[in-house]
């Protein structure tokens, strides 16, 4: 990797209800993820380990620029507990309660309420083309055995509305239908059960990552998924492995909330780069 950070690569550590995260702040200078990068800080052995990586960059339009890396070193469209990480270290830093960020899904806002960080996430994508999904279906019937609902949060959700989450063998039933050839991008994928009015039980596994804690944009498109099946109002509350997200689609988009963790910031060294 050819890089100017002799001194090292200062990140931050950080976690929305168990989903982790690697942010990097290069606001003021060129962006400096790669691939190669991501996916070597991905390594939960040899590296540092994430769910996601959010990378902040300069903005035009906005407060500021998310990009989103998977820890296989892909490219994640949108990540709504890391936009809501982002969004609680950015408020702290300017002395405000709101924020517009840009993201590969759009122009985002994140408000700060009663202590908690509010994002919308946008308007929930349903047809077939912008999920997307290889071929023209009915998103809310998908051509799959336990009759899931394709859902699109800037990224691909297959939901699978089921009697228990619990039971759900996600280890081996998420990687084959995140490379179904139905998903032409891959798709994250969520099972969940209605535990009480509206609340769910919700696992997921995420397309680039595997199994995670927790998933913002996944627990806006479960919401979505079980509002539109009649098995929930709007706005719902769901306890993943890792905590409790609460997911309010309301008339401008799905708006998400849930905790936030500050863990550490470190600094990469210049070996660990250079040998990239």
């Amino acid at each position: 990797m050819d890089t100017t950070h002799t001194n090292g690569l200062t990140f931050r550590k950080m976690h929305g209800a168990g989903n982790d995260f690697v942010i990097i702040d290069s606001r003021g200078r060129e962006a400096v993820t790669t691939p190669a990068l991501a996916a070597a800080l991905g390594d939960r052995n040899r590296g540092v380990g994430f769910d996601q990586l959010a990378e902040l960059r300069d903005a035009d339009d906005a407060d500021l620029t998310l990009d989103f890396w998977n820890s296989d070193g892909s490219r994640a469209g949108a990540c709504g507990n890391a936009t809501r990480c982002v969004a609680w270290l950015v408020m702290a830093e300017a002395g405000s309660d709101s924020l517009t960020i840009r993201t590969a899904r759009g122009l985002l806002h994140a408000r700060m309420v009663d202590g908690q960080i509010w994002v919308n996430m946008g308007a929930p994508l349903t047809d077939w083309q912008r999920i997307p999904l290889s071929s023209a279906q009915d998103a809310l019937h998908l051509p799959l055995a336990g009759d899931p609902v394709g859902v699109g949060m800037g990224n691909p959700h297959c939901v699978f509305l089921v009697e228990d989450a619990e039971a759900v063998a996600l280890e081996t039933l998420g990687p084959q239908i995140e490379h179904d050839p139905l998903f032409p991008e891959r798709t994250n994928v969520e099972f969940a059960s209605l535990i009480g009015p509206d609340h769910l039980r919700m696992r997921v596994w995420e397309r680039g990552t595997g199994v995670t804690l927790a998933c913002g944009s996944g627990a806006c498109a479960v919401a979505v998924a079980a509002a539109q099946r009649g098995l929930t109002g709007r706005r719902v509350v769901m306890d993943l492995d890792g905590g409790t997200l609460i997911a309010d689609w309301r008339a401008d988009g799905v708006w998400l909330t849930g905790p936030v963790a500050d863990v550490f910031t470190a600094t990469l060294t210049p070996d660990f780069l250079a040998a990239l």
